[in-house]
């Protein structure tokens, strides 16, 4: 028996379908003075692309990656300057996620998870870090504590 056309038809098939997953939509607001604002969204094969014009026909864009563990997100303004921000490591533990602000200053942000309880360190774009970290929950005796530029509280609870 020969199996090709049953296999191309499933190729098919499946391609059909991942481009079926693809989708746009257009949300058009006027107001009262009669000007109008326009917001598209496409969303398919891991991104999301979102434009939105306002009434002065001045543009700005969103573009988002999707991927296993996280995502990675642009935004660009109508003054074409931009900003970021990734997220890696979702489901893992060990959670990551990096923004940059138009001006190229970068803060980050690392959570780790583990039994009974957390740590997570943000560290500023000047960088000075600070940290909490939650040891003992689910235990009836966890103990935060929180560690920063200024200092060290540690709370019982």
């Amino acid at each position: 028996m020969n199996r090709l056309p049953v296999i191309a038809a499933a190729l098919a098939l499946s391609t059909g379908m991942v481009q079926a997953q693809s989708s746009t939509t257009t949300t058009t607001v006027t107001g009262a003075n009669g000007q109008t604002a326009t917001r598209t969204a496409t969303r398919g094969n891991g991104q999301t692309n979102v434009t939105v014009t306002g009434p002065n026909g001045q543009t700005a864009t969103r573009t988002t990656d999707h991927y296993a563990g996280g995502n990675s997100t642009t935004v660009t303004g109508p003054n074409g300057q931009t900003a970021s921000r990734t997220v890696t490591g979702r489901g893992t533990g060990d959670v990551n996620v990096t923004a940059t602000g138009p001006n190229g200053q970068t803060v980050s942000r690392n959570t780790q998870r583990y039994a009974g309880g957390n740590s997570t360190t943000v560290t500023g774009p000047n960088g000075n870090s600070a940290n909490r970290t939650v040891v003992g929950r689910g235990t009836g005796n966890a103990v935060i504590t929180r560690s920063g530029p200024r200092g060290t509280v540690v709370r019982h609870r």
